[in-house]
């Protein structure tokens, strides 16, 4: 299932992240990919554990919190602390899967990779390629969003960016661990909740069909959450 989500950041934030970006150390991206990774990585990162990761990573935390469509869609059980990364002329990211384990920093603990989410830092008009490409059982979907909007998809899709052609790419990348480990359940459950919210806004809320609609929404998560 790939959701976009607009308006993940304000354009206030946006501008943030953008300063404490542009003063920021970056680093071979190269540094944080598995074997096969790295053979196609080609972009820069900042340091995972610098001061302006964790600040911006508490940022974006905050504003996955108060966001309802990512909740819907990820069932976040566990959230990664947020990357960041930047593509400038030449670079690209050849096609690779994600790691299906990654450490959590600081707590020697793991996690299952279940949702892959890349947050756009730069607007579509200020650089040429660049597309994110996720292979989806309809094939390769291209996504290259507005800065502040958001994707998420199955960290098991095959997916690469494309070279850039003209201008820089900065995104914010991390993974999250579902309460629903499959994604056609995922997909299930967030249609339904997006079905609920759809028949609240056209009929009362204390609707029968309203509340059977709810109610086996949250009988299915009882059978399927994993917590």
């Amino acid at each position: 299932m790939l959701v976009t989500i607009p308006d993940v950041l304000t354009r206030e934030e946006v501008a943030h992240c953008r300063r404490v970006l542009e003063a920021s150390r970056w680093v071979d991206g190269r540094a944080t990919a598995g074997a096969q990774a790295a053979m196609a990585k080609k972009n820069l990162q900042i340091p995972e554990d610098s001061a302006e990761a964790r600040e911006l990573g508490d940022l974006i935390l905050r504003a996955l919190g108060r966001n309802p469509v990512f909740n819907s869609a990820a069932m976040p059980l566990r959230v990664l602390p947020p990357m960041f990364n930047r593509y400038d002329v030449g670079m690209e990211f050849g096609a690779h899967v994600d790691s299906a384990i990654r450490a959590i920093p600081g707590t020697g603990a793991r996690m299952r990779a279940d949702v892959s989410s890349t947050l756009f830092l730069t607007d579509p008009e200020d650089y040429d390629g660049g597309e994110l490409v996720i292979e989806d059982t309809f094939g390769g979907q291209e996504v290259k969003l507005p800065a502040g909007h958001m994707v998420v998809y199955p960290a098991s899709s095959l997916h690469a960016v494309k070279q850039i052609t003209r201008g820089s790419r900065w995104s914010s990348f991390f993974w999250s661990q579902s309460m629903i480990k499959d994604d056609g359940r995922r997909a299930l459950l967030y249609d339904l909740d997006v079905a609920i919210v759809q028949t609240r806004e056209a009929v009362p809320i204390d609707s029968p069909a309203v509340l059977s609609l709810t109610n086996v929404y949250h009988n299915l998560l009882r059978q399927w959450v994993e917590m």
